[in-house]
């Protein structure tokens, strides 16, 4: 017993492990799983531009579970901004709004819903019975307000449909990253890293060829999930698949990235095993794989945007499920890039450091 406590003492990375992971469970299981969604990003095309429409909007706002961020001019713009994974609900406001409002046998108005996430259309179907104020209708200080739901990309509401092109990241992540970390790893403890290095390549050249053969069995474990998503789940796939593999390409080569750095730091196979767990949790948790990633707090957010798999679980949703173009979601492509530049580069020069 002792001699184990003694070599725990030693082994900081794992004593590291053992206090952190508790607490780092704790901290992202309170703050991610928050059932109660505030602040998601909605659009309005307000065609009535009147008193009760801005009244509705209002109201809308003071709720807290709307953040209007886009208002735009017309209903196909709110639908080309769900498409893009922009907004989650668009708000559309009829010419007509205002006859709508007081006759209580027609809908007064319309929720164009991202059906992909089963939360927002819990909010969607919250805000459609929720009482609006109408100040100016005579007679008439308080009524329901009804709205029409048009639910996108999911019509059937099914689970699977929401779940596996966010699987498709955690798959990736874990496998990607532990991969490289034991390949190296291994090879250091074997001496073979020595005898590589001793050959007359850079170790830029070094690293590129470790990268190179995982990006294609990514691809390959990508195929695979693909094909069963299809054939067992009916996962549909609205976007150019040539995108799709584009995508899953640079991320699978921000995972492998991350893989060298963490090869660097540990010194075990063991310890590798370790810190990859580590940092799958959090990318589970606070990315918007399960939980609405809108409803988190602010901090948590930061933190989770600056996770890759945050980026690439909204190009495969927004590719497959909502036949948006890599152009529609360049921002998140470039976030993948620049993660990998930065940990490939941060792998490079630790690397070398250690060579010295």
């Amino acid at each position: 017993m002792r001699k184990e406590l003694l070599q725990l003492k030693r082994d900081k990375l794992t004593f590291g492990m053992i206090v952190g992971i508790p607490v780092m469970q704790m901290l992202l299981f309170g703050f991610a799983i928050n059932t109660d969604v505030r602040n998601l990003v909605a659009g309005v095309a307000n065609e009535a531009d009147s008193h009760l429409s801005r009244q509705l909007i209002a109201d809308l706002e003071q709720t807290q579970v709307l953040r209007i961020d886009y208002v735009v001019a017309s209903p196909d713009e709110l639908e080309s901004l769900l498409r893009g994974g922009k907004i989650s609900i668009g708000i559309y406001i009829p010419p007509d709004f205002d006859r709508r409002s007081i006759d209580a046998r027609r809908s007064a108005a319309q929720l164009l819903v991202d059906g992909v996430d089963p939360t927002v259309l819990g909010v969607a179907n919250q805000i459609r019975n929720l009482p609006l104020k109408f100040d100016s209708i005579a007679g008439q200080k308080e009524r329901a307000s009804t709205f029409e739901i048009r639910p996108y990309f999911n019509p059937e509401h099914r689970s699977s449909v929401f779940v596996i092109p966010g699987l498709m990241g955690m798959i990736l992540t874990l496998t990607m990253m532990l991969f490289t970390a034991v390949a190296v790893v291994r090879e250091r403890e074997h001496g073979n890293l020595e005898l590589l290095i001793n050959t007359p390549i850079s170790t830029t050249q070094l690293m590129t060829g470790k990268v190179i053969p995982y990006i294609l069995i990514g691809l390959i474990q990508l195929t695979l999930i693909m094909a069963v998503g299809d054939l067992l789940f009916s996962v549909p796939l609205r976007g150019s698949i040539l995108e799709l593999y584009i995508a899953s390409s640079v991320f699978i080569a921000a995972n492998l990235a991350l893989g060298l750095f963490v090869s660097t730091v540990v010194k075990t196979q063991f310890q590798a095993i370790q810190v990859t767990i580590f940092f799958l949790m959090p990318s589970i948790l606070i990315t918007g794989f399960i939980f609405p990633f809108e409803g988190m707090p602010g901090i948590i957010q930061v933190i989770g945007e600056a996770l890759p798999t945050t980026h690439y679980i909204r190009l495969t949703r927004g590719i497959m499920l909502r036949g948006a173009t890599l152009f529609e979601m360049r921002m998140e492509l470039l976030a993948l890039a620049v993660f990998t530049l930065i940990a490939m580069v941060a792998a490079i020069q630790r690397f070398t450091k250690r060579l010295d």
